[in-house]
């Protein structure tokens, strides 16, 4: 996604071109199938869906400006993927940072509880000793009203 990120699409005389490709080279790609289509040697690709059936009726100009036609679509093709690729990477970076938020939340959260825990058995503690006491006294007040009466 890093190298994604890096890619910059530019247009150039009306062809969208991909920067930072490794090892390829649009002038180059084009300028080769020119002269192939100039020497006549066409690629034998039966199964090849790029030049449909009715491209052998076409001439080699027309061949080169329907590739460059589909080459362009494909580079649109490719600059809105790309575009969607970074804006599903902002999402990703987005939700990344609200989880990171949500554990610190968690976290705080739990923290919380656990003081609030041992504040609670602190006062059961706190509750039992007392009720201990006020039975102790109240079985006090029974002797001490028994010793009155």
């Amino acid at each position: 996604s890093s190298k994604t990120r890096n890619m910059e699409v530019q247009s150039a005389d009306g062809v969208a071109v991909l920067e930072d490709c490794v090892g390829f080279s649009l002038a180059k790609t084009i300028s080769k199938v020119e002269e192939k289509l100039k020497k006549g040697v066409l690629p034998d690709c039966p199964d090849d869906d790029i030049i449909p059936s009715v491209g052998n009726e076409m001439g080699a100009e027309a061949q080169i400006r329907f590739l460059k036609a589909k080459l362009r679509v494909t580079q649109e093709d490719l600059a809105s993927v790309v575009f969607e690729c970074r804006k599903k990477d902002d999402q990703n970076q987005n939700l990344e940072s609200r989880l990171k938020d949500t554990e610190e939340e968690n976290s705080r959260l739990q923290r919380t509880i656990s003081v609030q825990q041992s504040q609670t058995e602190k006062y059961k503690l706190l509750s039992q000793e007392a009720n201990k006491k006020s039975e102790a006294l109240q079985q006090e007040v029974i002797a001490l009203e028994k010793v009155l009466q």
